[in-house]
């Protein structure tokens, strides 16, 4: 059985952005440079050659170091699925530079009792997330409701109907012009062109009805 690797793993959102900080966190850590995987794309998913690539050198009993736990995902819940991956699959252990809590192996080596603490920390970091999340929705919902109660309108403002639109709502109705005609002629674009003749056409029935 070969011996366990110790790896690391750095990402900056985009090119523009220096690397430098992380690759010296992780050499310093004692990771030679060629241990060291670097990905310089967003992580908006997990298409990334660097992480694919990680995995697929990752084996059981091998340590992944991180910088910080958000260079495994943009989110919890992604975050949280590595997480699952590398330690529950692949059986490899977490080193999070920044957040020691979290790492699932120490100096000393395996400790059960740290692996079951950094879960729990994930967990909670987890549960904070989704509150604040929910948080911000009801403040957002809250702040629409007062401000439509205040007269605030949302959404574009309803386009005014020309003076001259029954004469083409007309024209159209009668095959003298296209739709297309009728609303190039009122300035106006097609699909509000036609919403105002079904409207028409509804109007109409009403008061024949009446």
């Amino acid at each position: 059985m070969s011996e366990p690797k110790v790896l690391g793993y750095a990402r900056i959102s985009t090119v523009g952005q220096n690397e430098s900080r992380q690759i010296a966190a992780l050499t310093e850590f004692g990771i030679p440079e060629k241990n060291i995987i670097l990905d310089k794309l967003s992580g908006k998913d997990f298409n990334r050659p660097g992480y694919k690539r990680l995995l697929k050198k990752l084996r059981e009993g091998d340590t992944l170091v991180l910088p910080s736990v958000d260079r495994l995902g943009r989110n919890y819940e992604e975050i949280n699925e590595q997480w699952r991956i590398i330690t529950k699959e692949i059986k490899a252990y977490i080193v999070v530079l920044d957040l020691p809590i979290l790492n699932t192996k120490d100096k000393d080596g395996i400790d059960v009792t740290r692996t079951l603490i950094s879960d729990i920390v994930l967990a909670l970091f987890g549960y904070v997330a989704q509150m604040e999340r929910t948080n911000i929705r009801a403040r957002q919902e809250q702040g629409i409701a007062i401000a439509k109660a205040n007269g605030v309108k949302f959404g574009r403002p309803m386009k005014e109907k020309p003076p001259e639109l029954n004469a083409y709502i007309a024209k159209y109705t009668n095959k003298e012009l296209s739709s297309r005609q009728a609303a190039k002629a009122i300035n106006t674009p097609q699909s509000t062109f036609l919403k105002w003749v079904r409207e028409d056409s509804v109007e109409r029935c009403i008061n024949k009805k009446g």
